[in-house]
């Protein structure tokens, strides 16, 4: 419950940055034609949010919250997911909240490393978690390919 509280939390925080300008901002800037309609990447976004979850769940299920011999420092794998989320949350703030894709290109290109250093971590203990990340890693990718095409449309 706690991972998908912490995924869908993040979900709900960017969703009000999101709200702050896609009805407005996000309306008047140019994209390509490609680009996918709201619905289809909120449903997109719910299916994402779920899985990167049951990922983390499935990982912490091999590990739990701390190290070896009940070492008190936190699991690697648990940090980079952290990481990852932070800056999931972000790239809202920063495309729609600050209405800068410029900003938003820069944190998409942390974020697809920090989901890469995550599925790494997380698939030597979950194959399954690690295979559910692969879908967020691709839709990232995307996202970025589409977050550039929107900078370039309309830099300065």
């Amino acid at each position: 419950m706690l991972f998908l509280g912490a995924c869908y939390g993040v979900a709900a925080l960017g969703g009000i940055a999101t709200a702050s300008s896609v009805g407005t901002w996000y309306q008047t800037i140019r994209k390509p034609e490609w680009t996918p309609s709201g619905q289809v990447i909120g449903t997109v976004w719910t299916f994402l949010y779920g899985m990167m979850a049951i990922s983390a769940w499935l990982a912490w299920r091999q590990t739990g919250w701390c190290g070896s011999m009940g070492q008190a420092w936190v699991q690697p794998w648990l940090i980079a997911f952290g990481i990852q989320l932070a800056l999931n949350l972000a790239w809202s703030w920063l495309f729609f909240g600050l209405r800068s894709p410029g900003l938003a290109m820069i944190d998409i290109v942390l974020l697809w490393a920090a989901i890469l250093v995550t599925l790494w971590l997380i698939w030597p203990l979950s194959r399954v978690g690690g295979i559910l990340l692969l879908p967020y890693l691709a839709w990232v990718s995307f996202a970025g390919v589409l977050n550039f095409v929107i900078w370039w449309m309309n830099r300065g």
